[in-house]
């Protein structure tokens, strides 16, 4: 059987037809064909795209500052449970109560149970223990800036 031989001559560019399978499909197409057709234009996504930007960059700015805020406050904790921890005491501190921290004439820091008001010691600060074990600062003499 003899093969049909495909026109080989070009259409116009306004004709769509398909080589392929031989036949005109412009009725097939997701798109308009025509010349009379309205023009497809994509959205301007620019608008959108930089609001979207500017409000992303902003809540990962505001996550930013409270994480370094929490790092901030974890720091100070470390550094006040440093500073207690390492001073000279001679009893067991218990949860939740408060306790005062001085320096004696050495500059050296220590923990009591005396109150501020009832002696003449370098007050450094008054910390309480946590369930946690620890140490939170809960008054400090103003102006008075906690040794490191």
């Amino acid at each position: 059987m003899k093969k049909k031989a495909h026109n080989t001559e070009k259409k116009p560019d306004l004709v769509v037809f398909d080589e392929d399978q031989q036949r005109y499909d412009a009725a097939f197409r997701p798109y308009a064909t025509n010349v009379g057709a309205p023009q497809i234009k994509l959205p301007n996504n620019g608008s959108w795209k930089s609001s979207q930007i500017y409000k992303a960059n902003k809540h990962l700015r505001a996550k930013y500052e409270a994480i370094k805020a929490e790092y901030e406050e974890l720091l100070k904790v470390l550094e006040y449970n440093e500073l207690v921890t390492n001073a000279k005491f001679s009893f067991e501190p218990l949860i939740g109560e408060i306790y005062h921290l001085y320096n004696n004439a050495k500059e050296e820091p220590f923990l009591s149970i005396i109150d501020p008001d009832s002696c003449d010691f370098s007050y450094l600060g008054s910390f309480r223990l946590t369930t946690d074990y620890l140490w939170e600062q809960v008054a400090d003499r103003i102006g008075v800036e906690l040794p490191k």
